[in-house]
């Protein structure tokens, strides 16, 4: 089955030092760029990430501190990325928890200010989990007849994941092929920010998702406890979570202005 797209969409799938997006780094990222006209363009970088590749990172992924000595840096790479990213829609395996906000937040540091409004994504684990409940290894071998050698690997990762939603596509006659209807189906939480620390109420409203506010709309509580938004800032969220945040307070300060005559 071709893939019912009207823009690129591009999978892509990370290896990284640890699963803090605020600590961690990534080490190597894989992508497969898939055109409206069913071809596909694929490509793998490793990136040296400034620190120890933890023993139990490279007990997942294989990589070592040596194998990604000679690589670039992330922010040596962070320009050529974006433009390849830029006017795709965004898919991947357990991406919307992690991989995407892992590449926002190396974006962030990097000084690239990428849109992550502008895609939609696909996070195909979800659709699997919604459906059958299984890992990416089992999910591949459920839906595509073998077994995922390399797993770990983010090349190979990330062609499995492309594979098993076409093979999805394939299986569920009530699974739409059509990238809004994949982008909603495979999303757990309507969010705001990429972590979901903030989430969108059935009236579009920005609704705090943790601690002890959680279920309180962000602007009553911006407004009725000033010091929160310090407390936010000086924190430790990602910088996406930030930037929301900030935007709602810059909404409620700009309501309070008076009218110029």
């Amino acid at each position: 089955m071709k893939l019912n797209i009207s823009r690129p969409v591009m999978f892509f799938d990370l290896e990284t030092t640890g699963t803090n997006i605020m600590h961690d780094r990534i080490v190597e990222i894989s992508m497969i760029k898939v055109m409206p006209d069913g071809t596909d363009r694929q490509r793998t970088i490793r990136v040296n990430p400034g620190m120890h590749i933890p023993e139990e990172a490279t007990a997942v992924h294989h990589i070592t501190d040596a194998d990604v000595a000679d690589a670039p840096r992330f922010e040596q790479i962070a320009g050529a990325l974006a433009e390849s990213f830029a006017g795709c829609d965004i898919a991947g395996f357990n991406s919307n928890r992690f991989d995407v906000p892992m590449l926002a937040e190396e974006f962030a540091r990097a000084k690239i200010d990428f849109d992550f409004s502008a895609p939609r994504y696909i996070d195909v684990q979800t659709i699997f989990h919604k459906k059958e409940q299984r890992t990416l290894s089992a999910a591949y071998r459920f839906y595509c007849g073998r077994n995922l050698d390399d797993a770990h690997s983010a090349n190979a990762d990330t062609r499995a994941t492309y594979e098993v939603l076409m093979a999805q596509l394939d299986r569920y006659d009530d699974l739409p092929n059509d990238i809004n209807a994949l982008s909603d189906f495979s999303s757990q939480n309507h969010n705001v920010d990429l972590m979901g620390r903030l989430v969108y109420d059935d009236r579009h409203r920005e609704v705090i998702n943790f601690g002890k506010y959680k279920g309180q709309l962000a602007e009553e509580v911006l407004a009725r406890d000033g010091g929160y938004l310090g407390w936010i800032l000086q924190g430790d969220f990602p910088s996406d979570t930030k930037r929301w945040f900030r935007g709602i307070k810059a909404r409620i300060d700009a309501r309070k202005q008076p009218l110029r005559k």
